[in-house]
């Protein structure tokens, strides 16, 4: 090929370089990119078919390489809905078409982002700043479990939470073998329930309010808390608990649970009511039978009606070992009501989940996020906005629930600046090389025509 030849892959070199200056120009802006993933530039030599004792170097071919696989740093951020995958994989994401009725239309075509900015717009969705619309699974809010397994438009309401009756009181304890209440006499070691003489022999259903000293001195506090009625309406319950009967006085170790059902009782209406179910232990601390539930039916604090209300020990949740103390030591109280709530923010939690936030304390979770993965992420197809789509070659998406996803935070370009500027400097130096090749082949031409002047 000769002169002619050196020339023609003399341009295919200062093309190749400056293939690879773009890379370098679009690697550097986008550096302060979120999630942007950087292109490099490979290079492909092309040989003519020759002989070997006859082949030449040959042109080049510069083609383009992704770093979709290559993860940049993540930051914290000061949004909790932004979000960064810490691994593989990407964010499922859609874009607006337009708006009907005043609500958004979506394309229906699933994209892929690394881009985790997501903010709340004015209708409710998560759109990062690519305008891309995060997709999710919804989550069912009885059982707290993921429904469905198509992703969706994820849409946050933020609509009052309206309030959920009490209906299950966790309540574990241990009791004191012997409970040192007010009336507790150290010399005979006595602090049994002494009751008005009306009340012996039988069962105690309720404790008057006249008798709500006696009560109280005979009796020690097993805790309180805050149980809430259809309409959302707090009750403070009020537990004590008094020993009836004792080993150590020639009988077996029962207890009685009460609850205060009217604090501002009077004269001979009931103040204390007793759950109705005596707990027997045997002499190891255990009870004997088993109790793993009560069950209250109708309960109602001072007025307010909560309904009926199972009060769950569990297995093994009710002991009674001897404690110097002489009090209760209550190891689990929790109920499972609330009041209604006002929508106040939504956070990313660390399972990847969109939880919303209510002024009452209560957290809704909402949605869970997807991540796709594929079997060659390079092979994605890239789009403005740092978003891709699925090819032939990158195959389909395969979803994920459990794609990493950290809340309150971003991920970083992968572009690292001192990498790009040295890539500068080698990419400028072969391109001044490949002008020298084509200022020699033109001399070289020109000595050619000037032999045969």
């Amino acid at each position: 090929m000769g002169i002619y030849g050196a020339l023609a892959t003399a341009v295919t070199g200062l093309q190749a370089q400056s293939f690879a200056l773009e890379h370098i120009s679009g690697n550097i802006a986008n550096s302060q990119t979120t999630g942007y993933k950087r292109i490099e530039t490979d290079f492909v030599d092309l040989i003519p078919d020759a002989p070997s004792n006859r082949q030449i170097a040959g042109a080049v071919l510069a083609q383009s390489r992704a770093t979709n696989d290559v993860q940049g740093d993540i930051t914290v951020a000061d949004r909790n809905t932004y979000m960064a995958i810490n691994g593989g994989g990407f964010f499922v994401v859609e874009q607006k078409i337009g708006v009907n009725d005043g609500n958004a239309v979506f394309g229906g075509t699933d994209f892929y982002t690394r881009r985790g900015d997501f903010d709340v717009d004015k209708e409710g969705y998560l759109v990062n700043g690519s305008n891309a619309y995060l997709k999710g699974l919804p989550i069912d809010s009885k059982t707290g479990n993921v429904a469905g397994s198509v992703p969706e438009v994820i849409q946050l309401d933020n609509a009052f939470l309206p309030s959920q009756r009490t209906a299950i009181f966790n309540y574990q304890l241990n009791l004191p073998q012997l409970p040192k209440n007010a009336a507790y006499d150290p010399v005979n070691a006595n602090s049994e329930l002494i009751v008005p003489a009306s009340y012996t022999g039988g069962t105690i259903a309720t404790i008057a309010a006249d008798d709500n000293a006696l009560f109280l001195s005979n009796s020690i506090a097993g805790g309180a808390i805050t149980v809430y009625a259809e309409n959302g309406a707090p009750a403070n319950v009020q537990l004590r608990w008094a020993k009836t009967d004792s080993y150590a006085n020639g009988g077996t170790d029962k207890w009685n649970l009460f609850y205060q059902s009217d604090a501002d009782a009077t004269g001979a209406n009931a103040q204390w009511t007793n759950v109705g179910t005596t707990y027997d232990f045997a002499t190891n601390g255990s009870l004997a039978p088993a109790i793993p539930s009560v069950s209250l039916t109708g309960l109602t604090i001072d007025g307010i009606t909560i309904g009926d209300v199972s009060l769950q020990h569990g297995s093994n949740g009710v002991t009674q070992f001897s404690d110097a103390n002489g009090t209760t030591e209550v190891t689990k109280l929790s109920q499972n009501g609330y009041p209604a709530g006002e929508f106040v923010s939504v956070e990313v939690n660390r399972e990847g989940r969109i939880v919303a936030n209510y002024n009452n304390g209560k957290k809704v979770e909402l949605a869970q996020v997807v991540t796709a993965q594929f079997n060659s992420e390079n092979s994605l197809r890239r789009h403005d906005g740092g978003i891709y789509s699925a090819t032939s070659e990158s195959g389909d998406a395969i979803l994920d629930i459990d794609g990493n996803v950290t809340g309150a935070a971003l991920e970083s370009s992968n572009t690292d600046i001192s990498e790009e500027f040295t890539k500068l400097i080698v990419t400028q130096q072969a391109y001044a090389a490949g002008t020298r090749i084509v200022k020699s082949a033109d001399e070289m031409l020109q000595e050619a025509l000037n032999m045969v002047r």
